[in-house]
């Protein structure tokens, strides 16, 4: 009987080293405690309606962040990620509404929008070896003037088929926007692939060291390119969720959508300074952000104040990673 008792203590052991060692847990530890604090403060928060809200405000930041979090586990960073949101978004409903295309088919033009600025942004740095925030600064400008070029007028009267992501279904009296659950599947699938597979692992050794990653047989240019191109589609697929949540192509929207994106980073415990972060980690840093902003406002606190907030928590988190790494 002790020899069984010492080896479930064992397990039970190693599995609190495991999760205490999980660069997600500090994170995961900070939702749950904001997320008790403001059900102490409010008796909406804790409620169906209100949790299933709050997936809802964070779907389209949670989805840029995932191509986010693929450059920046590269050592990269990408700032055009809003604007080749917005871009995808207009040209899906504008090709839709205004040129009479099968709505799929737009929605197609607009993803493949995204594939080809990711493509850009690769091919810039990696053949021409410019910095990625120099890259994507400028993409981020040409992506801008492009939707101001090909409209400056909200597009209304989408077809059912750009909206369908919006609809929601009932789990125990919740209403749940398939949208959520799409987000969801997109973090389940980067997550195996960054945790199982040969491009995964090729990814974080690029993160950590080019060089050495070179030196192992690892086509760095190429991974990079994958990356910032993968990353657009998933901006792309933001765009989406965009247009099915607010019902419209906005030429406004995205312009903090690479701030956004990267505060979720931060807040999951992925590093700046790459080759180390999990995807689920940025799932719960946009959950973060999405509590406090939820929370807040069911307390009364103005807008201003919740960007106040936001701005401390991603100072302290950088703070946190830098100290790590120098501690190192």
């Amino acid at each position: 009987m002790s020899a069984v008792v010492s080896q479930a203590n064992k397990r039970r052991s190693g599995l609190f080293e495991l999760l205490r060692g999980s660069p997600i847990m500090g994170p995961f530890a900070a939702l749950v405690l904001a997320s008790i604090f403001f059900a102490t403060q409010s008796d909406k928060f804790l409620t169906g309606s209100n949790l299933s809200l709050i997936i809802q405000q964070v779907m389209v930041v949670g989805t840029l962040a995932i191509g986010q979090t693929l450059v920046i586990l590269t050592g990269g960073i990408d700032l055009s990620n809003g604007m080749i949101m917005a871009l995808s978004s207009v040209l899906m409903t504008g090709f839709a509404v205004q040129s009479g295309m099968n709505p799929l088919l737009a929605i197609l033009v607009g993803l493949l929008a995204g594939v080809v600025f990711g493509l850009l942004n690769g091919a810039l740095i990696t053949s021409i070896g410019l910095p990625p925030f120099i890259v994507t600064l400028g993409t981020f400008n040409i992506a801008y003037a492009l939707v101001r070029i090909y409209t400056t007028a909200t597009i209304t009267n989408l077809p059912s088929e750009q909206l369908f992501l919006g609809n929601t279904f009932s789990i125990a009296g919740t209403e749940i926007t398939y949208g959520s659950v799409l987000m969801v599947i997109l973090y389940a699938i980067t997550w195996y692939i960054l945790r199982s597979t040969p491009a995964g692992r090729a990814v974080y050794a690029v993160g950590d060291n080019p060089e050495a990653a070179r030196l192992a047989g690892i086509n760095t240019k190429r991974v990079l390119t994958a990356v910032y191109t993968v990353a657009a589609i998933s901006y792309g697929v933001a765009g989406l969720l965009l247009v099915s949540r607010t019902g419209v192509g906005d030429p406004q929207a995205g312009q903090t959508g690479n701030l956004d994106s990267i505060t979720a980073v931060v807040l999951g415990g992925t590093s700046l300074l790459g080759g180390r972060g999990q995807i689920l980690g940025t799932l719960i840093g946009a959950l973060i952000v999405g509590v406090f902003r939820n929370g807040l406002q069911l307390m009364g606190v103005g807008s201003i104040y919740q960007v106040l907030i936001t701005g401390i928590l991603v100072i302290v988190a950088v703070s946190i990673d830098y100290l790590s790494h120098r501690g190192k």
